[in-house]
């Protein structure tokens, strides 16, 4: 969740930490902070409590010495309330020592209390300070060497943690390490850097090396060194970014969010690319692992928010395509109970980041239970795909919004892929059946650049319209449901209103009681062409709801006029065949949360209580 950025090199260090916090805004934040060692050898250090702005207005007011060793921070409140003094860096070694932090030190209390007996003293509420203080502590036991103090340190802390740290007895030397929580290093010419992601760098160099599990990694102007905990040296995995900064940049749109919904076609369009080979499906990321797939005879799907959304989308095609039974489960969930998983089980687990700490753990928990495992991640060099047994990457570019848009329909467009994939390699799949589903595939980008081009301006209007609202409702039946449930939280993610999506057969089970005059409820028509029994379900829902005095809002495909007496409004989606309909009629509701967030006057790029990536548990 925190922002992590370190930086050594010729140049001046405080600019470079500045706009690489700048770039990690999206991950959430409620303090930020940085530290440098200037030419002289002395350590600089700078926090406040807040928005970025205020960290820049007070370096702009009273700057550091210039320096050419950083490390900077933005914080998320896990220990202790967002106040300058909690803010990170942490000072130790009578403040030529700092560190920054970004997970939870689960034995901190007991360190911190080692500590106090020995008569240090704290001036923060965070478990951080207290790895500062043991640090400087180990420090001055090792005679000054701060790699060898931080490997002693690491190894006993509890938890998930990436710790970065630097002393100004060493200027040109930033070291950190990482457990359960993401860091990679970006190399450049003469400098070197260190982030939490690689937004933190992009700017500067897309060559880029993983650290993996249990690693420390020491950067100097000339070179960059990895171990593990005890010392022993590691070859990191090198990667190349492949999306251009100014992709994480709002290009001349009002909001990033606003910029993401107008690239749900490409994000599409890039997921599909170069995946589709001689009429048929072809992941190259699965080449040669087709005994992944064809001993097993169960799947389940861990995912969290957004994601485990798009996993029960994904579940209606891996069951119809590759004739395997698919259990959809919140990662959160899976790994506190007892799983009955084996060999003959696939975990596929869903994460934009590829740093999710509940979808991480719960790999994890699956692959000591004997599980195979894949990922569906959108950012490379990411902890779970290195944690998986196979990846396939979504191509949707950085999603800097923290509401996720564009990344969620390459998530469903990547499930789609892999169905169809594994569906050809078990025998499951006809060729006729995998070249309809390519055709609709391939025309996705373009019927969804037809719902932004020709009904985004009446949704839009709609949201400033119900700018008011105070609950909305969304209904769905079969992969319709979904779609109600992603509806439902993003208006709750970015509007801050109730809003509920149910499954519409679950009307007269008791929803039906939220039903009053004025009451907007969304719903996802089903195609006619695909199930007439399905959309005559759908359809009588919406009267039932209508009679009782809601206000009914139908997604419905062009030309269904059923839909059509009994709705107040319809947002129309081209046609599709029926499973493809999900990518299509999520649009709308995309654009509708956004638009009623503007339409309040909020914030929708940084909601209030959330980050982007979830990297605590």
């Amino acid at each position: 969740m925190c922002g992590i950025v370190g930086y050594v090199g010729p140049r001046n260090s405080q600019e470079i930490l500045v706009s690489g916090l700048a770039r990690l805004e999206y991950r959430g934040y409620d303090s930020a902070g940085i530290a440098v060692v200037d030419g002289s050898g002395h350590l600089g250090m700078r926090k406040r409590a807040g928005k970025l702005q205020r960290l820049r207005d007070s370096l702009a007011d009273d700057p550091l010495p210039d320096g050419t060793t950083g490390i900077g921070h933005t914080r998320w409140a896990t220990h202790g309330s967002p106040t300058d003094a909690n803010a990170h860096p942490h000072l130790a070694d009578d403040d030529r020592l700092a560190v920054i932090h970004n997970g939870i030190i689960e034995n901190f209390a007991d360190l911190r209390a080692e500590l106090e007996q020995q008569g240090y003293v704290f001036r923060s509420e965070t478990d951080t300070e207290t790895a500062a203080v043991l640090l400087g502590r180990e420090y001055r036991a090792s005679g000054g060497d701060l790699e060898a103090a931080f490997r002693a340190v690491v190894r006993r802390l509890e938890g998930a943690f990436t710790l970065l740290a630097m002393h100004e007895d060493h200027p040109g030397l930033v070291v950190g390490a990482r457990r359960n929580s993401p860091l990679v290093i970006g190399i450049g010419d003469g400098e070197n850097f260190l982030g939490s992601d690689v937004a933190a760098f992009v700017e500067h160099t897309r060559r880029a090396l993983a650290i993996g599990q249990d690693q420390i990694v020491a950067i100097t102007p000339e070179g960059v060194a990895v171990t593990d905990f005890d010392g022993a040296g590691v070859e990191p995995q090198a990667f190349e970014v492949s999306w251009d900064p100014a992709a994480a940049d709002k290009g001349g749109w009002p909001s990033f969010m606003a910029k993401e919904v107008s690239e749900e076609p490409e994000a599409v369009a890039n997921t599909v690319r170069g995946r589709v080979r001689d009429g048929g499906i072809v992941i190259p990321e699965l080449d040669g692992l087709d005994d992944l797939f064809t001993g097993i005879d169960r799947v389940i799907v861990l995912a969290c928010g957004t994601a485990y959304y798009s996993g029960l989308v994904g579940k209606y095609a891996i069951e119809k395509w590759a004739g395997i039974p698919v259990d959809v489960e919140l990662a959160h969930e899976f790994r506190y109970r007892d799983p009955i998983v084996g060999a003959r089980t696939l975990v596929v687990s869903i994460s934009q980041s590829g740093e999710t700490m509940d979808t991480l753990m719960a790999v994890k928990e699956a692959a000591r239970l004997g599980a195979r495992t894949l990922s569906i991640c959108n950012t490379q060099g990411a902890t779970i795909p290195r944690e998986s047994d196979a990846i396939i990457y979504t191509h949707a570019g950085p999603e800097v919004a923290v509401a996720s848009t564009k990344a969620f329909v390459a998530q469903i467009t990547a499930l789609y892929l892999f169905a169809l994939h594994v569906g050809r390699v078990r025998g499951a799949l006809g060729a006729e059946a995998e070249a309809e589903a390519i055709v609709e595939l391939e025309e996705l980008p373009g019927r969804i650049q037809w719902i932004l081009d020709n009904e985004q301006e009446h949704i839009e209007q709609l949201a400033h319209w119900m700018a008011d609202t105070r609950s909305v409702l969304f209904l769905g039946r079969h992969v319709g449901f979904p779609i109600a449930l992603e509806g439902a939280l993003k208006l709750k993610e970015i509007s801050y209103i109730h809003a509920e999506g149910f499954a519409a057969g679950e009307l007269k089970h008791g929803p039906i009681a939220l039903i009053e005059p004025g009451q907007p409820v969304f719903v996802v028509v089903p195609s006619p062409r695909g199930s007439a029994t399905l959309h005559a379900k759908v359809i009588s829902a919406i009267e039932e709801i209508h009679a009782r005095g809601a206000r009914v809002i139908a997604i419905a495909e062009q030309g269904d006029t059923a839909v059509l007496p009994k709705s107040d409004e319809v947002l129309r989606i081209p046609l599709a065949a029926p499973l493809f309909e999900p990518i299509l009629a999520v649009v709308p509701l995309h654009v509708f949360a956004m638009g009623l967030a503007e339409a309040k006057g909020l914030d929708v790029d940084q909601p209030r209580n959330l980050a982007k990536s979830v990297t605590v548990e």
